[in-house]
């Protein structure tokens, strides 16, 4: 059985790349979970939920799991975690396009209830996620080589990763979906979220 790895930075930080990543080097890997479950429910069982979902895969990544990173680490002794980190500007504006103005039950869970979707909360997302990223390091700090850092606002390659997980470099490049060269797309995003929003309000107003 492979060493599990816990990939515990938020959405939009490199999370596909990662799961593409560890896929590549022989890992099964699992995502999301929870998004349809009602938000009462998923607050008091998510984490009782992910340990279970943990036990049948070698490797996770995206939302909630950053949320478990203490539980994790507790129920799997011996695992390695990934912080996947990502320019907070560049975060942010990914973050904005993908959701706009639209709630979603994993942002409720990790933002709270009045927070689910991220127009009109920037300061707070960026707060919560300034303050996770800080946790993990905090939490990991005397314990360096359990905790990997990759910051995919800057070039990444397999050496890192493989030198920490004790993996063979793979004969291809390291995959980097959804990364900052897909800008435009996000700039689109942007631009429809807020002529939906303008009209919106517009409507609003003219009754």
């Amino acid at each position: 059985m492979k060493t599990k790895v816990f990939c515990v930075g938020f959405q939009k930080t490199g999370t596909t790349s990662m799961e593409t990543a560890l896929g590549i080097l022989g890992y099964r890997v699992t995502s999301i979970f929870g998004k349809t479950t009602p938000i009462e429910t998923l607050r008091s069982t998510y984490v009782e939920e992910g340990l279970k979902i943990a036990t049948e895969y070698d490797a996770v990544q995206d939302m909630p799991w950053p949320l478990l990173f203490r539980e994790l680490d507790k129920a799997f002794p011996g695992s390695k975690f990934l912080l996947t980190l990502r320019d907070e500007d560049s975060w942010w504006a990914s973050i904005l396009g993908h959701f706009g103005n639209n709630p979603a039950i994993l942002q409720q869970l990790t933002y709270g209830e009045d927070a689910g979707a991220p127009f009109g909360n920037e300061d707070h997302y960026r707060s919560v996620y300034r303050n996770h990223n800080q946790a993990v390091l905090d939490y990991f700090k005397d314990r360096p080589d359990d905790l990997l850092v990759m910051n995919f606002s800057k070039p990444v390659d397999w050496d890192n990763l493989c030198s920490f997980l004790g993996c063979d470099v793979p004969d291809q490049p390291f995959p980097t979906s959804n990364q900052p060269k897909q800008s435009p797309g996000i700039r689109r995003n942007l631009r429809r979220m807020y002529i939906r929003n303008l009209n919106y309000l517009f409507n609003k107003l003219s009754r």
